[in-house]
Order: C-alpha cells, then structure tokens, then sequence
C-alpha cells in the first residue's frame, strides 16, 4: 500500500503537467485564436493572425507548465494567462468587437 502512495505522489504532478499541456495549451491557443478577432485589423487578416498565433501560444504553454516549479504552479499561469485572452474572446462571441 505505501508503494502505491508513493509512486502515485510521483507520477500524479507529472500527470497533472501532462493533462496542463495538452489541454490547457489547447483551450489558451483557441481563446488566443478567438480573441485575434478583436484586434484592429480587417477580419481575414485577424483570422490568419489568430491562427498563427496560437501554434506559438500552446508551443508556449507547454514550455511553460514543464519549466515551473510546480503542477500546481503550472494550472495556476495557464488560469492567469487565459483571463484577458477569455475576456477579448467573449468580446468577439458577443458582438462586441468585428461586428
């Protein structure tokens, strides 16, 4: 029973690292693509922005959750970078902004 304590104290930060990466870098790379949409710029142009940007942004995203300290840490940047990248896209899915 310790065994399996111990191993799961070890394999769960590296689990939860790899769940930050996968999903949490896609879910900042789509807001990051969305929220391209509200810069100034003619849509077709923000769309192409959007979706180079957001390759850059989950590269991004992964490197960061595997270079801090903690899992914990990790989910903590990844909530902190998706507020204002969350706010200018649901400016953009209410009519907000390119409407």
């Amino acid at each position: 029973m310790i065994a399996v304590l111990d191993r799961a104290r070890r394999v769960g930060p590296l689990l939860s690292r790899i769940a930050a990466a996968v999903f949490g870098g896609y879910a900042l790379a789509a807001l990051g693509s969305v929220a391209a949409l509200a810069l100034p710029m003619d849509k077709t142009q923000a769309v192409i922005a959007g979706a180079l940007g957001s390759f850059a942004i989950y590269a991004g995203a992964v490197v960061w959750v595997f270079a801090v300290r903690s899992a914990r840490r990790a989910w903590a940047g990844l909530l902190i970078a998706a507020v204002p990248l969350g706010l200018a896209a649901w400016s953009v899915w209410s009519g907000g902004a390119g409407a």
